[in-house]
């Protein structure tokens, strides 16, 4: 089975939101919410993919400084296995804008699992609500 690596930020916002961004119709799993992120290419880390991903996508520039890793997801879909890193991002350059058709929305940790998810992203929300209780 083919495994696909991404690499998926958590940015939180002042009050502790966490941007999720909604798939825009036209791309698989379209209208459901999931992390900013994507693909990692040939030759690049983790954090370099993400950096990159966060330009294209919202036009915000992050430093590999302000990446935290969080958490993981590995996850079997019917004809691929994902596996992915979770980086939380509190300090950015930019306004986090859409650059790509998605919807963007803030949405408070203990909110995240109203959203419908892509199953991948669906067992990180409840860790980004159990973090921001404690």
């Amino acid at each position: 089975m083919k495994v696909v690596y991404v690499a998926a930020a958590a940015l939180f916002n002042a009050d502790g939101d966490v941007l999720l961004a909604q798939r825009p119709e036209g791309k698989s799993m379209a209208g459901l919410w999931e992390f900013p992120g994507g693909k990692i290419e040939a030759g690049e880390t983790p954090e370099q993919a993400l950096i990159r991903e966060l330009k294209e996508e919202l036009a915000i520039t992050v430093s590999e400084d302000h990446l935290e890793p969080i958490t993981f997801a590995s996850h079997t879909y019917e004809s691929f296995h994902l596996f992915m890193p979770l980086y939380g991002v509190k300090r950015w350059m930019g306004t986090p804008r859409p650059t790509e058709g998605q919807t963007l929305a803030w949405v408070a940790p203990h909110d995240l699992q109203r959203y419908p998810a892509p199953a991948a992203d669906i067992p990180l929300f409840d860790v980004l609500a159990s973090r921001a209780k404690s």
